[in-house]
């Protein structure tokens, strides 16, 4: 595995993982064990990627291509911020996973450009990409 691909591998894991650790030890202490199984348990979004064929694509970005990462699904999240625990925390563990996608997205992108030229949210990635290149 080449180092570029290595270090996008993972920062993905550490998002997916660790992040929600960190989350749920400095801003829910007293609780942080729940809060970070809940926030794992927020992974079970990509249960989405089954309805794809193939279901696992390595230059696929899901932003805005599975049902459950697309844009309005991420307003549903975001509102779910505004409600009482567990949906608050809930929300919060959906949209570090879109974050996480999104990340994975633009650093697909920054190392293989035209892996993504199809990508439903090419248009978001390339903005990105071009205020965090390297």
């Amino acid at each position: 595995m080449n180092p570029k691909a290595m270090n996008q591998t993972l920062i993905h894991y550490f998002l997916h993982f660790g992040m929600p650790l960190l989350i749920a030890y400095v801003f829910f202490r007293k609780d942080y064990k729940r809060v970070y199984l809940i926030l794992l348990a927020t992974m079970l979004v990509d249960l989405d990627h089954l309805l794809a064929t193939p279901i696992f694509s390595p230059d696929r970005c899901s932003i805005n291509f599975h049902p459950l990462h697309t844009y309005y699904a991420m307003i549903v999240y975001m509102a779910m911020l505004f409600v009482r625990k567990p949906f608050r925390i809930i929300g919060l563990g959906l949209l570090l996973h879109m974050v996480t996608d999104l990340n994975d997205c633009v650093l697909t992108y920054l190392s293989c450009p035209q892996c993504l030229r199809d990508a439903p949210a090419l248009n978001l990635v390339i903005g990105l990409s071009d205020r965090f290149k390297y």
